[in-house]
């Protein structure tokens, strides 16, 4: 056997553990790697991986978010909606369905005003114990692209990027490569 000179020292980019240190996170992957072991469920090898995220790609998740993807979603009150992340409070709902949520965390006005709908805010381990397998649960997730810093990636000409200025005016970034006067034009 040779050594491999062009994936020689190459890592794998996956990851197979969590990079937090945080104990409850740690006991939540023990948990699920347990059940994506002992069970045939796809859900539990989802939920795992999904706890192995970096804190970008475990996007929150607002209430009216999951108002809306739910709405069509039959027989929802035997549901519970999963999110591996964030859920957090939209004041523009107005009124909160009767839901049960379960995620690895929520925000102190998100978890009132569920519970004050007649709905219920579980953590990731109570969701282990009523739905090992992930049946009647709707697995849901935030949208990625929803950061800030998304709306500067790819810049460059006619790509209709965000361009990281100080501020609009005559000042700023109206120059070269602007206007014909001023040496090109893109």
């Amino acid at each position: 056997m040779g050594i491999d000179l062009k994936a020689h020292h190459v890592k794998k980019g996956i990851r197979t553990a969590p990079k937090s240190e945080d104990p409850y996170l740690l006991l939540l992957v023990k948990l699920y790697r347990f059940l994506a072991r002992r069970t045939d469920s796809s859900f539990n090898k989802v939920v795992l991986h999904r706890l192995f995220l970096s804190k970008n790609n475990r996007v929150p998740l607002s209430l009216s978010r999951i108002a809306k993807e739910t709405a069509k979603t039959p027989d929802l009150s035997s549901k519970i909606v999963v999110q591996v992340g964030t859920v957090t409070d939209d004041i523009r709902l107005t009124t909160v369905p009767k839901i049960t949520v379960a995620a690895l965390r929520f925000t102190k006005a998100a978890r009132d005003r569920i519970i004050a709908a007649g709905g219920e805010a579980l953590t990731l381990d109570q969701l282990a114990l009523r739905a090992p397998t992930g049946s009647n649960t709707v697995l849901l997730r935030g949208v990625k692209t929803s950061r800030e810093a998304y709306k500067h990636f790819g810049m460059g000409p006619h790509k209709n990027k965000k361009p990281h200025t100080i501020s609009k005016g005559r000042k700023f970034e109206q120059g070269r490569g602007r206007r014909k006067s001023r040496g090109f034009k893109v």
